[in-house]
C-alpha cells in the first residue's frame, strides 16, 4: 500500500462532506463541530481515503469528533493509523486524554474503538434522543444513549521511554 499522508484541511477547502456525514449524519451537527475543532484529512496517492476531526472540550482534553474512512479502503487498518495520528496530535497539542463517543448500537465501532486503546467510561443515557437521529437503528438496536470511551495519552518525553523499555 501506498504512504498515507495525513494533512490538516486547507483554509478555503471544502471539507469531505461524503465521509464526515458516513460517520455522522447530521450536517448541522458535523457544521458546528467542524467551526470549535481541526479536521484532518488522509491520502493516498493524492486520492483521500479518509478523515478525522479533533476538538478541544476541555484543559488537556481532546475528543475525536468524527472519523471515517473511505467504504472501498475499510479492513485494512486505515482507522486505526487515522486513530493513532490524532492521538499523537492531540498529545503534541498538550492534552493528556484523548475521548470519543459513539452510539449504543454501533457495536462494530465499540469494538473498534476498544481495540485502538480506549475503555469505556461512560454511557449518557438519551444523548442521541433529544437530536436528530431518532429514528436511526443499527444492528437491530434502537440509537438513544452515547457510550463515552478514553484513553489516556502519555507525555511524548514518557512514551519514548517505554518505547525504548519493551
Amino acid at each position: 500500500m501506498a504512504r498515507l499522508v495525513v494533512r490538516p484541511l486547507r483554509p478555503g477547502e471544502a471539507p469531505p462532506w461524503r465521509l464526515l456525514l458516513d460517520a455522522d449524519p447530521s450536517r448541522k451537527e458535523v457544521s458546528a463541530y467542524l467551526k470549535r475543532g481541526s479536521c484532518h484529512l488522509a491520502a493516498l496517492e493524492g486520492a483521500i481515503v479518509g478523515e478525522f476531526v479533533l476538538v478541544k472540550t476541555r484543559p488537556r482534553v481532546v475528543e475525536v469528533m468524527n472519523v471515517a474512512v473511505a467504504p472501498r479502503w475499510r479492513g485494512r487498518g486505515l482507522g486505526r493509523k487515522l486513530i493513532r495520528r490524532a492521538a499523537r496530535l492531540a498529545r503534541e497539542s498538550g492534552a493528556r486524554r484523548l475521548d470519543v463517543g459513539t452510539g449504543n448500537c454501533s457495536l462494530p465501532e465499540i469494538a473498534f474503538y476498544q481495540k485502538c486503546g480506549f475503555r469505556i467510561v461512560g454511557v449518557r443515557r438519551n444523548y442521541f434522543a433529544r437530536r436528530p437521529y431518532r429514528s436511526i437503528r443499527e444492528n437491530g438496536i434502537p440509537l438513544r444513549d452515547m457510550v463515552r470511551l478514553s484513553m489516556d495519552l502519555l507525555p511524548a518525553g514518557r512514551l519514548a521511554a517505554r518505547r525504548r523499555r519493551g
